[in-house]
């Protein structure tokens, strides 16, 4: 039997021309591997296949943030990478018990459990920090944004009126989350911010504690730093008002 008909050649054989070689078999000289089979040494690529500097992906500068939220969001969901599918069934199934939609801007009906601490620098001075906790026993609202993120460019010039309005009550701290310091500043100067904002750079402490899926997101605490409400994506002013009336026990 020939090789074409299912039979290897025997040790030391040379294939016919145009035979390829069998399971294992190294192609012989001038042989061109066959498909998913890596060149020998010395052997030159096929067509189409990239060599020299252009065929290695470069990273970009250390710190950039990836464009869009996800990609800035990297690190967190990176980090999470080994139970994706166990925490998305438990996340779908918590948001959904407690009647949060994600991106919706819908809110829990009720507690949410107590907000955790968190020590961050004030953004453009990371020398003086905040912590929430040094916010004890006031009501807060936590709103985390970034500069990048385009519902944000609507929704943090609303939360500066409101606090303008509200005259500082209730306290708002800002988290500016994977951003850079500059574009962030000059952020929250156009947006008209008057309250502290903190910044969150990778690795992201309060956006992993807080199990973010996207950005904004808001939390409204209570007096003992309870969650009473919280908001995935673009608050609205008519949650601002209720939020602020769940935080002071007013809601009816």
């Amino acid at each position: 039997m020939t090789p074409e008909q299912g039979v290897p050649p025997g040790p030391g054989a040379t294939p016919s021309p145009g035979t390829p070689p069998g399971p294992g078999t190294p192609p012989g000289p001038g042989t061109p591997p066959g498909p998913g089979t890596p060149p020998g040494p010395g052997t030159p690529p096929g067509p189409g296949t990239p060599t020299g500097p252009a065929a290695t992906a470069t990273p970009g500068p250390a710190g950039t943030p990836a464009p869009g939220w996800r990609g800035r969001l990297g690190p967190l969901l990176g980090r999470r990478a080994a139970v994706t599918a166990a925490v998305a069934a438990v996340v779908v199934a918590a948001l959904a018990v407690a009647g949060v939609t994600v991106g919706s801007g819908s809110a829990a009906p009720h507690s949410l459990g107590r907000a955790k601490n968190f020590t961050l620098g004030v953004l453009g001075h990371p020398g003086q920090r905040i912590s929430l906790q040094s916010m004890a026993d006031r009501p807060v609202i936590v709103n985390f944004f970034a500069s990048w993120c385009e519902p944000c460019k609507k929704e943090t010039p609303l939360i500066a009126r409101f606090y303008r309005n509200s005259r500082g009550n209730p306290a708002i701290l800002g988290v500016d989350v994977n951003d850079s310091s500059a574009k962030a500043m000059s952020f929250v100067r156009k947006s008209g911010v008057t309250y502290p904002v903190v910044a969150d750079p990778a690795p992201m402490q309060a956006a992993i504690a807080y199990n973010l899926p996207g950005l904004p997101a808001t939390f409204f605490l209570n007096s003992r730093h309870v969650i009473v409400k919280r908001v995935y994506g673009p608050v609205t002013q008519a949650e601002l008002t209720s939020g602020a009336a769940l935080m002071a026990g007013r809601a009816g």
